[in-house]
């Protein structure tokens, strides 16, 4: 059988394709989105979210609830952006009810509050922190299913998202295969290059540039 394009990218991590996207002269790798907790890896397809600071005193139907209302497979990953600094925009209510909808976990470009709850359910968040203030009156959500920027990169609804202990790559569905094809490369060169090393060669020659230039080469 056939693996799903999402199978063969949780076969993979974050600093392989990392350096495919590098290879392929790609935007996607990020900086700062880490684990909030000791959660699992997480592999799926982007849900984009943008939020945005409320300017009026008017009440709204809470930030991301509506998203998740809406999702209907166990492929998605919320990816939220336009967070504000010391501000939450995720808290243990919408992981509870992310769970219930089998999504796979959310990455924030910004922070999360009751971070405890997330981890109770087994829930997977990543973010630049965590926090205690709340988001009410605070942060309201503008858009979704548009692209957002993500700690400096550009992600669209649908795109591929990997994130695991090192942190947070996303992977423009346009590009998948070609990432896929050549993260599978790198990985089986890396492990060869490993096996190297612990056989006694010198490591000085088994990651020489020359070895990595060769990744290229079928």
């Amino acid at each position: 059988m056939t693996r799903s394009l999402l199978d063969r990218l949780a076969t993979l991590d974050s600093n392989t394709v990392s350096d495919a996207l590098d290879f392929l002269g790609l935007a996607g790798a990020t900086y700062g989105l880490h684990p909030l907790w000791d959660c699992p890896k997480i592999v799926g397809y982007a849900s984009t979210i943008q939020l945005g600071p409320k300017t009026d005193a008017r009440p709204t139907v809470h930030l991301i609830s509506p998203v998740i209302d809406a999702i209907k497979t166990h492929d998605r990953v919320l990816v939220i952006a336009g967070g504000v600094d010391g501000i939450s925009c995720w808290g243990d209510i919408l992981a509870n009810a992310a769970m219930a909808k089998k999504v796979r976990g959310s990455v924030i470009d910004g922070c999360s509050r009751d971070i405890e709850g997330s981890e109770a359910v087994g829930y997977p968040v990543y973010g630049k922190g965590v926090t205690m203030i709340s988001a009410r009156n605070r942060v309201i959500q503008i858009a979704s299913g548009t692209p957002v920027q993500m700690a400096g990169v550009t992600v669209g609804e649908d795109d591929y998202v990997i994130a695991d202990r090192c942190g947070t790559v996303f992977v423009p569905a346009e590009r998948i295969e070609n990432v896929l094809e050549l993260g599978e490369r790198i990985a089986k060169r890396q492990d060869g290059m490993v096996a190297a090393v612990r056989a006694g060669r010198s490591v000085a020659e088994v990651m020489h540039d020359k070895e990595f230039e060769a990744i290229n080469a079928k």
